[in-house]
């Protein structure tokens, strides 16, 4: 059985995802990694991989139902259209449908398409939630994307002045950004609400755009030096070479009645 898939434009720009979880744990843009993945990652087809860009479904954060960020990121997909190119981009659909094991912790019918689009500077990743039951539901989403960073001294990720943010750091509570540029130079865990479609992210010598639909929450997180001490599948060091910059449907849920639909899209451009 396999346990990736690799879609190469060329030698210079490539992605791979794996199975499990759906998780995109490399796109090599210009011959240059641009996603980070802790050493310590483990590949056990159970726990969550450390870095890519896991998808967080039904529920983001910790869950009284289940494992925290839900159960999408620790799930087996399965292939609905192989790898083709269209035009000048190369393009790939997962998808994963309700089972027991879902069912048994959140009673719900449900599918999800997710869609990944490798361009030439461009990587897109669209999440498609269909409700395929007959009861309404509501969920939170996020792609938990980690970027590699050369150093994160010298990161700034723009376009969230005056925005109202929740400090996970400091207990939840509500502040507004003040900063043109916000820089990391301490553990960082915060939900931006009502955020641009587009912001950008300056990794120190590049600028990276993020485009996004649906997804109008930015969480920022780096555990910084005494979390990334208690995470064991994370390296002491490696808070300095990465930062998550995360699209997300996360501070109020959203409701999908039968048959009813969402997109939920991103789009990375170097």
């Amino acid at each position: 059985m396999e346990n990736k898939i690799c879609l190469e434009l060329d030698t210079q720009n490539k992605v791979e995802v794996f199975f499990h979880g759906a998780t995109i744990t490399s796109w090599v843009c210009d011959g240059k990694e641009k996603i980070f993945l802790s050493s310590k990652s483990v590949f056990d087809n159970k726990k969550a991989i450390r870095g890519g860009i896991p998808i967080v479904f039904p529920n983001f954060g910790p869950w009284e139902k289940g494992p925290q960020h839900g159960f999408a990121r620790i799930k087996r997909w399965s292939l609905k259209d192989s790898m083709r190119k269209i035009d000048d981009k190369l393009r790939v659909v997962l998808f994963l449908k309700d089972d027991e094991e879902t069912h048994a912790l959140w009673n719900y019918n449900f599918e999800l398409e997710y869609e990944i689009i490798l361009g030439v500077k461009t990587l897109e990743t669209n999440l498609i939630v269909k409700n395929i039951g007959t009861d309404e539901f509501d969920f939170t989403a996020l792609l938990h994307t980690y970027l590699k960073v050369d150093d994160i001294g010298k990161v700034s990720i723009n376009d969230l002045k005056g925005l109202n943010y929740i400090d996970k750091v400091k207990n939840g509570i509500s502040e507004t950004e003040s900063r043109e540029a916000i820089t990391i130079d301490q553990e960082f865990d915060r939900i931006y609400k009502s955020t641009n479609d587009t912001i950008s992210i300056n990794s120190g010598d590049e600028i990276l755009t993020m485009t996004k639909y649906n997804l109008p929450d930015i969480v920022i997180w780096n555990p910084w030096i005494e979390k990334s001490k208690k995470m064991s599948d994370f390296d002491d060091e490696e808070y300095k070479r990465m930062i998550c910059v995360e699209a997300g449907r996360v501070s109020t849920k959203l409701i999908l009645k039968s048959n009813e639909k969402i997109t939920l899209a991103q789009k990375i451009q170097v």
